[in-house]
Formats: structure tokens, C-alpha cells, sequence
């Protein structure tokens, strides 16, 4: 059988690969050893891209040393995107909802105030920000989002009038 590394409830690009039922998302969450390699495998994939989970338990993030060359493959290989996004719906399905928050908030970052990853902005916004369950935590990105989104004006993720008032 093909499987993902980063299953989900929904088909993905690969036709082949079955999506996970309710039932084995939580027969995963219930062994230790699964989840370690989850986290493995998330590393490692945070690792491709240039990121480095420095605090497992909070999910903080840095740029990993070789962060210059892999930005640049970010920035050329859009389908790069999709994973990221595949990545981020799992870490919610596996109850990561900490790794989300931090991994969404290093591209707004990166994408917004270092704007070392101008090509990946669009996903960033349009699609990293909306895999995160909590309406809070969400409302938190948003309004992050929106303070270092450059015109304000053209910012069209949230209510202008709510994010002036958000605290």
C-alpha cells in the first residue's frame, strides 16, 4: 500500500494513498511509538526546508544553518506549498496543534517581516494561516499577519474594523 508520511482525512495528489479513517488517527495518537516517529518525520521535514524544532515540547522553531539554500528551493518550487500544507492539516489531526501555531507563524514571519520568502506569501495567507482549528490561535496569526502585511489596505484575510480592535 503507498503511504504518506503525513496522512490526512481527504485524498491528496496521490490517488493511490487512502486516507486515514477516525479510527486510526486515534490508534496512532495512542502509541508512543508512533508519535515519535511523527515528530522524526516532521523534523526531518522541517530540516528540507531549511527549519530546525529547537523546543519539542513548545514546537519553536529557527532557521536551520543551511536556511539560505533551502529558502531558495522554497521559493522556487511551488508544489513545495502543498506540503506544507498537507503538513500542517496532519499536525492538527495529530493533536499538534502547538507545532501548527509555530510552523505558521515562522512563514508569516519570514514571508512578512523578513520577506526572505516572497514566493510562498500567497500560501502562507491563503492557506498555512486557515489550517489552524483554535478560532483563537487563528484570530492571533490574522491579526499578526495583518500588522506586517504591506499595503495594510489590500490585507484581505480579516475585517479591518475587528483587527484594529483586536487585542
Amino acid at each position: 500500500f503507498p503511504f504518506r508520511l503525513f496522512p490526512l482525512r481527504e485524498h491528496g495528489m496521490n490517488w493511490r494513498a487512502k486516507p486515514l479513517t477516525p479510527q486510526e488517527i486515534q490508534a496512532f495518537k495512542k502509541s508512543k511509538e508512533v508519535m515519535q516517529r511523527f515528530v522524526r518525520a516532521y523534523r526531518l521535514m522541517l530540516r528540507f526546508y531549511g527549519i530546525t524544532l529547537i523546543n519539542e515540547e513548545t514546537g519553536e522553531l529557527k532557521r536551520a544553518e543551511n536556511w539560505a539554500e533551502r529558502f531558495q528551493n522554497l521559493n522556487r518550487f511551488s508544489h513545495n506549498n502543498l506540503r506544507i500544507t498537507r503538513i500542517l492539516k496532519c499536525l492538527g489531526e495529530m493533536e499538534y496543534e502547538h507545532y501548527q501555531m509555530h510552523l505558521v507563524k515562522f512563514f508569516l514571519t519570514e514571508t512578512l517581516v523578513k520577506e526572505t520568502l516572497p514566493n510562498v506569501k500567497r500560501s502562507a495567507l491563503d492557506y498555512f494561516l486557515f489550517t489552524i482549528r483554535s478560532k483563537q490561535k487563528r484570530r492571533e496569526l490574522v491579526h499578526y499577519a495583518w500588522q506586517h502585511f504591506r499595503p495594510r489596505s489590500s490585507f484581505v484575510w480579516g475585517p479591518h474594523d475587528k483587527l484594529l480592535k483586536y487585542k
